[in-house]
C-alpha cells in the first residue's frame, strides 16, 4: 500500500512538472506576451524601419489591444511615414490611455500642426514644460508656431522666449520674436517687437540689423542703409552686417560703398559666399566682367550648388566672350533653381 501511494505521487509531480514545462516559454516557442518588445520596436522606428515596426505592432496590438506605450509607439511610426491622420488617432488614443504620456502629447501637438490644425495642437502642447527623453523637435518652438499661425504673437514671443531660456518681456525675447515673425513675413508685428527691443536695450546687438532687414523687404531701401549702418556703428567687428550694407548700399547704386563694405565682410567673415557673390554682382554692374568671375569662381569653389552664383558666373562669361561656359553655366544654375523650388509640403 506504501508502494502504491509512493508510485502515485511521484506520476502526480511528474505530470504537473509535464504541464508546467508545456506552459513555460522557451526560445522556441515563446509565450505572446514575451514577443511584445516594445523598445525593440522603437528602435526600428528609429532607424527607419518603421514599416518593419508597424507590422510587429500590428501583431502585439492582435495579442495585446491595450498594452501601455502600443499606440504612442504606432503614432510615432505612422508620423515617420507621413500619414500624420491615422498617426493622430493613435497619439489621441495613447493619451486616451495616459494623458500624462508627455511623448504622445509632443507627437501629437507636432502632428496637429503638420495636419495644418494649429488652433488644436495649442491645448495639446500647452501641457508640455519638458522635453519626453526620445524628443525631436522642441515642444516650445513647434507651440510658438501654432500661436503665430493663429495670430497670437504675443503668446509665440513668450514660447520663444521659453526654448531660448530668455525672460518674455525682455529686450531679447522681443528680437527673437521680432526674427521669427519676419521670417514668415509679419512684417508690421516683426517691427513692432524690434522698436520694442530697441526701446527695452538700446545697444543690444542685432536689433537694427532686424529693422534694417524689415525696412528691405518693405523695399525701403534707404531706411535699411540707415539702419545697418547703425548695426555697423554698435557691432562694428560682426561680419554679416557688411555683407547687408553691400547688399543695401548695391541696390541703391552706390557701388563704390558697396564694394568697401563687402571687402571688409570679407576679411571678418572668410568663409561666407554671400560676400563674393555681391562681389561679382557689384563688378558685373561695373562693367568688370574679369574681376566678377574670379569673386564668383570663389564662391562656387566654396558652394557649388548656389544656382545664383552661377547664373552670375554665366553673365560673366558671356560679356568675357566665353560662350561655351557661359552655356553651361546657364544651364547649371536653371537645374539648381529648378530642384530648389517650392515643393508640395504639410501645412506650416
Amino acid at each position: 500500500m506504501y508502494l502504491l501511494r509512493l508510485l502515485l505521487v511521484v506520476v502526480t509531480a511528474s505530470v504537473a512538472a509535464f504541464a508546467m514545462a508545456q506552459q513555460a516559454p522557451s526560445p522556441e516557442n515563446p509565450s505572446p506576451q514575451a514577443s511584445i518588445d516594445l523598445a525593440a520596436m522603437k528602435k526600428l522606428i528609429d532607424r527607419g524601419q518603421t514599416k518593419d515596426a508597424l507590422r510587429q505592432l500590428e501583431v502585439a496590438e492582435a495579442q495585446q489591444p491595450a498594452m501601455p506605450g502600443l499606440e504612442r509607439l504606432k503614432g510615432i511610426a505612422l508620423y515617420a511615414e507621413g500619414d500624420f491622420t491615422q498617426a493622430d488617432q493613435a497619439l489621441a488614443k495613447a493619451l486616451e490611455q495616459n494623458s500624462k504620456d508627455i511623448e504622445a502629447a509632443e507627437y501629437r501637438g507636432l502632428t496637429l500642426f503638420r495636419l495644418g490644425r494649429p488652433a488644436d495642437a495649442i491645448p495639446v502642447l500647452e501641457g508640455i514644460h519638458e522635453w519626453a527623453p526620445g524628443t525631436k523637435v522642441d515642444p516650445s518652438y513647434v507651440l510658438a508656431l501654432c500661436y503665430l499661425d493663429t495670430r497670437r504673437y504675443d503668446d509665440a514671443r513668450r514660447a520663444f522666449a521659453r526654448q531660448f531660456g530668455f525672460e518674455p518681456d525682455s529686450a531679447a525675447a522681443y528680437l527673437l520674436a521680432g526674427r521669427m515673425l519676419l521670417r514668415h513675413e509679419f512684417l508690421p508685428v516683426a517691427q513692432e517687437y524690434a522698436k520694442k527691443a530697441s526701446e527695452l536695450d538700446p545697444r543690444l546687438p542685432l536689433v537694427r540689423q532686424l529693422l534694417g532687414e524689415i525696412a528691405l523687404a518693405k523695399q525701403d531701401v534707404d531706411g535699411a542703409i540707415a539702419e545697418f549702418e547703425k548695426e555697423r556703428d554698435l557691432n562694428p567687428l560682426y561680419g554679416g552686417i557688411y555683407d547687408r550694407l553691400g547688399d543695401a548700399y548695391t541696390r541703391a547704386g552706390q557701388y563704390q560703398k558697396a564694394l568697401q563694405a563687402l571687402q571688409q565682410a570679407v576679411l571678418l567673415e572668410p568663409n561666407s559666399t554671400g560676400p563674393y557673390i555681391l562681389l561679382g554682382k557689384v563688378m558685373l554692374k561695373q562693367q568688370d566682367p574679369v574681376s566678377a568671375a574670379m569673386y564668383l569662381e570663389r564662391a562656387k569653389g566654396m558652394d557649388p550648388n548656389n544656382y545664383m552664383t552661377h547664373s552670375l558666373l554665366g553673365q560673366a562669361y558671356r560679356a568675357m566672350g566665353k560662350t561655351a561656359e557661359a552655356s553651361r553655366e546657364s544651364e547649371t544654375a536653371a537645374k539648381l533653381q529648378s530642384d530648389s523650388g517650392p515643393k508640395l509640403e504639410t501645412p506650416r
